[in-house]
């Protein structure tokens, strides 16, 4: 019980460090999004105002010179060389006297001028200049934001893109160094366990030996060997996690058949346990045979225990020209469509003892040690379940 708290503890306190730098990553990108918004618009303030005093400027001048101020070399030094402000000055109608920072083929074009000056309008209401000596003349300037001002507007996005890309390389870094810790720590686990069991396994062998030199039931016996070589291949199955597993062409039926074989005398007398391997052509593939069976009782186990001691199993092999297919199937309680998937995570049962690793385990020898698939095909409640190995077959040299 101490064990499993100390689990949930650890998974809480993972899951909060996540929610805090998840948080914490929207906050920053959250103040950034205000503070540069708000220099932004105090810069957009101070550009208005620079419009305002150029207009000032060149209403002064013309009053002093009783001419057009456009011309005047200090009006267009101040205008050209201390803003990158771009506007464009028109009179009454329209017709181009002056622009700054905008395009030629964009002034030579009407229906472009006409866009250009309407997007200037939308980003800033335009400013008057007028004459001093009559009020039906007068020019007008458009104006638009800068570039500077524009890269603030988009600079705080950039900002919340750049955090979250952070925060999801963060957390996949963080995910993928745990995932490895437990994977060493499972994969220490199982070496270990197979040396563990390497003593007491040598042990009952020559107890074993013994056995048959004395007047007991021999059929016993032999039962009791062929558990005894079961249990070797499970500590030989248990030494072989982590390690280069070499796959080699083996066929399937015969494979299949010895962990069928096996498991049926172990069964409940009210299930039955069907085979169609050794009835049809023998196919091959390229795996690890103690794994593979290792696959092979696991799915049967799992159909065993959802038949609760009465019911029907099925294994079948099937194949095209490029896949053999290994079914297992079973009369049981069935899986809801929802879980098709999540039976094979770790840690996820439906029964009220285990550890929800038998179909998580196939999974990763199916798919990471074979290259197949593994995968729920068909379950219905009440009615049962098949789940499918996929594995690609090859073919005799």
């Amino acid at each position: 019980m101490k064990f499993g708290r100390n689990i949930l503890s650890f998974r809480n306190f993972s899951f909060r460090n996540r929610v805090v730098v998840i948080f914490v990553g929207l906050a920053l990108g959250v103040l950034s999004l205000l503070y540069t918004n708000k220099m932004a618009q105090r810069l957009k303030e101070k550009e208005q105002h620079d419009v305002v005093l150029w207009t000032h400027a060149m209403e002064r001048a013309n009053r002093d010179v009783m001419g057009n101020s456009l011309q005047d070399p200090l009006i267009q030094d101040i205008i050209n060389n201390s803003n990158n402000i771009p506007f464009i000055i028109t009179d009454e109608n329209l017709k181009v006297h002056y622009s700054h920072l905008v395009p030629d083929e964009i002034l030579d074009h009407p229906d472009k001028l006409r866009r250009q000056i309407d997007r200037f309008t939308d980003e800033n209401p335009p400013v008057q200049i007028r004459y001093w000596w009559s009020s039906d003349h007068y020019h007008i300037i458009f104006y638009g934001q800068s570039a500077l001002l524009k890269s603030l507007y988009y600079f705080p996005y950039i900002q919340l893109l750049v955090i979250t890309a952070f925060i999801l390389l963060g957390f996949v870094a963080f995910r993928s160094t745990k995932h490895d810790e437990q994977n060493r720590v499972w994969i220490g686990l199982a070496k270990e366990t197979a040396h563990q069991l390497g003593t007491p396994t040598s042990s009952l062998l020559g107890w074993l030996e013994y056995l048959r030199t004395q007047p007991v039931d021999q059929s016993a016996v032999d039962e009791m060997g062929k558990d005894l070589a079961h249990l070797m291949k499970i500590v030989d199955r248990f030494s072989k996690i982590g390690s280069e597993t070499p796959l080699t062409p083996a066929n399937i039926n015969e494979v299949v058949g010895e962990s069928v074989m096996y498991f049926r005398k172990r069964i409940p007398r009210n299930v039955t346990l069907d085979y169609n391997g050794l009835a049809i052509a023998p196919v091959q593939a390229n795996i690890n045979a103690a794994l593979f069976e290792w696959v092979v009782e696991n799915l049967m186990k799992n159909s065993l225990d959802a038949l609760q001691g009465h019911g029907a199993i099925d294994v079948r092999i099937s194949s095209d020209d490029k896949y053999v297919m290994v079914d297992v199937r079973d009369t049981g309680k069935g899986i809801p469509k929802s879980n098709w998937k999540r039976i094979f995570e770790p840690g996820f049962t439906t029964k009220t003892r285990g550890w929800g690793l038998g179909l998580s385990l196939s999974r990763r020898i199916v798919e990471e040690y074979h290259g197949g698939k593994i995968a729920v095909v068909d379950s219905e409640i009440g009615k049962g379940t098949t789940i499918r190995v996929t594995l690609k077959r090859s073919f005799e040299q």
